[in-house]
């Protein structure tokens, strides 16, 4: 498994833990999805056909906007979050 594969499972895994649903479909042209709310609850959406960079940006993007501090997440995962994190302050 390649380390970007490793990222975007770990991404995964954190909105899970978060309660967040992580769904991959098909997206027009120019939308990269993201965090958004259905029916109360939170769910990420990224373009399946984008490279995996960018899914995992938009997975990042998502989970950055929520309190993930209670999780037990690798440094290098922690770290892509704080990026985010820092994005938006800014």
């Amino acid at each position: 498994m390649s380390a970007s594969e490793e990222m975007l499972e770990a991404l995964e895994k954190a909105a899970a833990a978060l309660g967040v649903k992580v769904s991959y479909e098909a997206l027009q042209a120019g939308l990269s999805g993201g965090l958004c709310r259905v029916k109360g609850e939170y769910r990420l959406i990224a373009d399946k056909k984008a490279p995996i960079g960018d899914r995992i940006a938009t997975l990042a993007h998502g989970i950055a906007q929520l309190d993930w501090s209670g999780l037990d997440l690798h440094p290098r995962v922690q770290a892509r979050l704080r990026q985010y994190q820092l994005r938006r302050a800014s």
